[in-house]
């Protein structure tokens, strides 16, 4: 073996040793943030216990801490979502087709890009500040469950846009090709053709989307969201009440709510020590909420890789 042999024997061996390395820290660097959540979640589920049950669930909060519950801030979590989603799911879709089968090429499609890239990254604290300038204060909207959806719509949207225009690139060209040479219009090839076949990549994003909504405190800090309710939007208390009381819905949009995220950090920052279990509860239900909401994407994903048409 002559000597460039046997240098590159020792580089070789070098790299490989450098590799292993690697891997290893990179496993330690997983196990230890695995070990972390883990311990994290079951202290969590240590301090709920005995306090997540069904009168939690259907009791509004209380200056009595065995007596609180979160009915309050499920359903002011639950307009706040439905209304961001009528919202953010027509605009950011539309505008996700219109950049990516219609815009032309220019420094305007460019500079429009740039800054929804730029925006995804902006925290979240600045966009309840866009918030309570523009909805709570210039519209006259006031601490309403609008003005919360139309904030955390600010916040959603960027990355609604990016993950719906990701899901329009990742359908082929071809189809696209075929449907025009068959005589189809540019608007029903994307209606027709693209947009059917990237509704699961849409969907996906739209889903995580809003569960970083669901969590998210700082906007609706700064926007005035309250931390005591006896009521809920609408006074409607249970599905069943959507129709029963069908003449509250017209007031939700206007009505003062909470919200999860809220309602945990008010009960974190009390003195009380047991209201340190009432917030635990309170997590735990956020998180199935999260848990369930980022199962039905990886759901929808994983079902349209298995059925797609392409």
């Amino acid at each position: 073996m002559n000597a460039s042999e046997t240098d590159f024997s020792r580089h070789l061996a070098r790299r490989h040793r450098l590799g292993r390395i690697f891997g290893g820290i990179c496993l330690v660097s997983t196990w230890f943030g695995i070990i972390a959540l883990g311990l994290l979640l079951a202290g969590v589920v240590w301090k709920a216990a005995g306090w997540l049950n069904w009168s939690f669930l259907t009791s509004y909060d209380s200056r009595f801490p065995e007596k609180a519950g979160i009915l309050a801030a499920m359903w002011g979590s639950f307009w706040l979502i439905v209304f961001t989603i009528l919202i953010t799911v027509p605009v950011g879709v539309g505008a996700a087709i219109y950049l990516e089968e219609f815009a032309t090429e220019g420094r305007l499609t460019r500079l429009i890009q740039v800054n929804l890239a730029n925006l995804a990254g902006v925290p979240s604290i600045v966009y309840g500040i866009l918030g309570l300038t523009l909805f709570v204060r210039t519209l006259g909207l006031g601490r309403s469950v609008i003005a919360g959806a139309l904030t955390l719509s600010l916040l959603v949207l960027p990355v609604v846009i990016v993950s719906a225009q990701e899901a329009l690139k990742a359908v082929p060209a071809s189809l696209r090709h075929a449907s025009l040479a068959l005589g189809a219009t540019q608007w029903q090839t994307v209606r027709h053709q693209v947009l059917p076949a990237s509704i699961p990549g849409i969907l996906t994003g739209v889903i995580l989307a809003v569960s970083r909504a669901i969590g998210e405190t700082a906007p609706l800090v700064m926007i005035g969201a309250l931390t005591y309710l006896a009521f809920t939007p609408g006074d409607i208390e249970s599905p069943l009440h959507l129709v029963t009381r069908a003449d509250g819905l017209g007031k939700v949009p206007l009505d003062s709510y909470t919200a999860l995220p809220i309602q945990i950090f008010n009960w974190v920052s009390l003195p009380q020590t047991e209201y340190q279990h009432v917030a635990a509860a309170g997590i735990l239900v956020l998180l199935v909420i999260l848990l369930v909401l980022n199962g039905a994407a990886i759901f929808i994903r994983q079902r349209s890789q298995k059925h797609s048409r392409w």
